[in-house]
């Protein structure tokens, strides 16, 4: 009885590892080149200094008793949240601007192309239905409210940042796809074909069309859509055109990075670095709200849009505390703060654009 018993477990447990949500497997040359990197070590991918995945004086057991007793105050929104949802497919490719679409969502266009990053659009941030659902008001865009997509960036492959239900139903429309060494798998297990992908050690550059080039540059996080952590790479990423230069954070806890990154690209016309989902237990792996500053600093840039927040609890923290604190931490500092709602354009050639306090409606 107990042999049948094991040998359905590893039935069921084979079939659960490959679902497709799961993403692809690490072989031939791609494995190659993945070993190859100097970020990679011990068949993993590692960070530029040691992380450690819990910061000094907290134990997994103690985070999971805590996240199973959590009474945070505040940590989803009592209503829906207000928005203001643009017409994408109405607005001439010549525009430059942005629509952010909560968590770390956001489309832009810029030179007459248009970028899409990190999706999220079926409600959920989790391989399991249902368990991390979108804030109501929240999740107003789906993949047929898109026009054609010339370039889909992926900072990495966690489930919040890469979802597998957007990335089918979007399909038909992207063109090409930006991403760490190890995520074109995923991509590839998805049916796109090899030609459509281009992955990036970090410092690794792309002219990706005619006077546009992208670098992917280092985050301080980690990887990983099964069991095993960091076998795939993680990134930020630096767009140059000639109109622009932008900086697209991803995930990423404060390090010296983003100074190395800001003396060898900058200055900046715009970053979009996260402000949510943080707490002192993860520190090295997010960026704490009083960090913000100091990496918008380091990078010596003039616009900032924080994201990583307002559509997904995922921490310990009031929903609309990160926007709150970042906007506060930043009022007489030598950069903007753009805070739009979800859905509302953000003009990227426009530097005295004004947006409410949405948060506290």
């Amino acid at each position: 009885m107990i042999f049948i018993f094991l040998v359905l477990l590893l039935a069921v447990s084979i079939y659960l590892y490959n679902l497709p949500v799961f993403g692809g497997h690490f072989s031939g040359k791609r494995l190659v080149r993945m070993k190859l990197s100097p970020n990679y070590m011990d068949g993993v991918f590692q960070n530029l200094s040691d992380t450690p995945s819990l910061a000094e004086g907290f134990t997994m057991r103690k985070v999971l008793w805590e996240f199973l007793t959590d009474k945070t105050e505040n940590k989803k929104p009592k209503h829906p949240l207000s928005s203001q949802k643009t017409d994408l497919k109405d607005r001439p490719e010549t525009e430059n601007f942005l629509v952010w679409m909560g968590h770390s969502s956001y489309y832009f266009q810029l030179g007459g192309k248009r970028f899409l990053v990190d999706p999220v659009f079926s409600g959920n941030a989790s391989p399991i239905p249902g368990t991390t659902k979108a804030f109501a008001g929240s999740d107003i865009y789906s993949a047929g409210d898109f026009p054609e997509i010339d370039f889909l960036i992926i900072s990495h492959d966690h489930y919040d940042h890469l979802d597998y239900k957007t990335i089918m139903l979007l399909k038909p429309k992207i063109d090409h796809i930006i991403c760490g060494l190890g995520v074109g798998s995923h991509f590839e297990k998805w049916g796109f074909d090899e030609d459509q992908i281009t992955e990036l050690d970090w410092y690794d550059e792309s002219e990706i069309a005619k006077e546009f080039k992208i670098t992917s540059t280092p985050a301080r996080h980690f990887s990983g859509r099964r069991f095993r952590r960091n076998n795939t790479l993680w990134s930020s990423y630096v767009l140059e055109t000639q109109e622009q230069k932008i900086f697209l954070g991803g995930d990423s806890g404060y390090d010296y990075h983003f100074k190395e990154i800001g003396k060898k690209f900058g200055p900046f016309d715009w970053a979009i670095l996260e402000n949510g989902q943080y707490n002192e237990k993860w520190r090295y792996i997010h960026t704490l709200p009083e960090e913000f500053v100091k990496a918008a600093e380091d990078l010596n840039v003039r616009n900032v849009l924080p994201v990583h927040s307002g559509k997904f609890s995922l921490a310990q923290h009031a929903w609309n505390e990160p926007l709150q604190k970042v906007t506060e931490n930043s009022r007489g500092k030598n950069f903007r703060i753009a805070t739009p709602m979800i859905g509302e354009k953000v003009n990227l050639n426009d530097d005295s654009q004004n947006f409410s306090e949405w948060w506290n409606a």
